[in-house]
């Protein structure tokens, strides 16, 4: 299948952000986005995205001109590894004490950091977009405050970066499941390749919905990297999910959405531990309830 790129160019991180998380909303969905500040002087940022296929052109206009921007222009990628040129223009992303990288960067990675070395690939969480780098920052808060994990999901995971981080932070064991069947086998892939086999388990599942995580849970750490409208309707699983006085991450929102969706959760017993925001994205970090009475039955 011929692969497909489209970019256009859009001014601030802010509307760049909301511009790509609007594009992995249209169908089909491309399988990989990204964004990007020109570095130019204009202020303007690249927003793009590769498909499967030819993408349906007229959705793309319609997002571009919902959020001001240029039209995309779109061309197939031609025979060239689009891989192989991705990988080799991602640098490290250093999240507090995380590094995620790619191994063309295995050589310059500190000792004194969190190495996470993840590829670029057809899933989700290389840690260069801001959604993934709250969430480290997030994780890696929450270890320096000393409390302890054992058990922890990691809710469309993409490629595993989180539970892998989560490894590195506590001696927990973790699930990773995705939606993606691609994107289980790539975060397969990743925890093989950082050592992680034995603790954490990947599966494809929507939200909560496989038997493992069923009969794994409650969990202590729940991490949850989607979008806002989906986290507002996995508000009830979570609730049984996590366990009494657990913690969940959740991040994929706007900053002006977080608001939304922490009311959502404070009606099924979850307060706010932290909050980080980054480039117009925010990662919550929520407690659940110690007991289970004090979670409503319905919000």
């Amino acid at each position: 299948m011929t692969l497909f790129h489209a970019v256009t160019a859009i001014e601030g991180a802010g509307a760049a952000a909301a511009l790509q998380a609007a594009l992995e909303e249209i169908d089909p969905a491309p399988t990989v986005t990204g964004a990007h500040d020109r570095d130019d002087g204009t202020g303007l940022w690249e927003v793009s995205a590769y498909f499967d296929g030819r993408p349906d052109e007229t959705a793309l206009m319609l997002v571009a001109r919902a959020h001001d921007a240029a039209d995309f222009s779109v061309a197939p990628v031609g025979s060239r590894d689009w891989l192989a040129q991705v990988r080799a223009g991602l640098s490290p992303v250093h999240a507090g004490r995380i590094t995620v990288f790619g191994s063309h960067d295995r050589a310059r990675i500190p000792p004194n950091r969190i190495g996470l070395e993840i590829e670029a690939a057809l899933a989700f969480g290389t840690g260069h977009h801001a959604t993934t780098r709250v969430c480290l920052i997030a994780l890696d808060r929450l270890a320096r405050t000393g409390r302890g994990f054992a058990s922890m999901a990691d809710i469309g995971g993409g490629t595993g970066v989180l539970a892998m981080a989560a490894c590195r932070l506590w001696p927990l064991r973790a699930i990773a499941g995705d939606i993606d069947a691609i994107a289980t086998e790539t975060a397969r892939a990743n925890v093989a390749a950082n050592g992680l086999s034995g603790r954490i388990r990947c599966v494809t599942a929507a939200g909560f919905r496989h038997a493992l995580l069923h009969r794994e849970a409650p969990f202590d750490l729940v991490a949850a990297n989607i979008l806002a409208a989906p986290l507002k309707r996995l508000a009830p699983e979570m609730a049984l999910h996590v366990a009494p006085g657990g913690v969940a991450v959740l991040s994929g929102l706007l900053r002006r959405q977080a608001a939304g969706v922490e009311a959502v959760y404070r009606g099924w017993g979850f307060v706010r531990h932290d909050r980080v925001d980054a480039e117009g994205w925010t990662a919550l970090v929520l407690r659940r309830a110690r007991r289970l009475a004090d979670v409503p039955v319905s919000c």
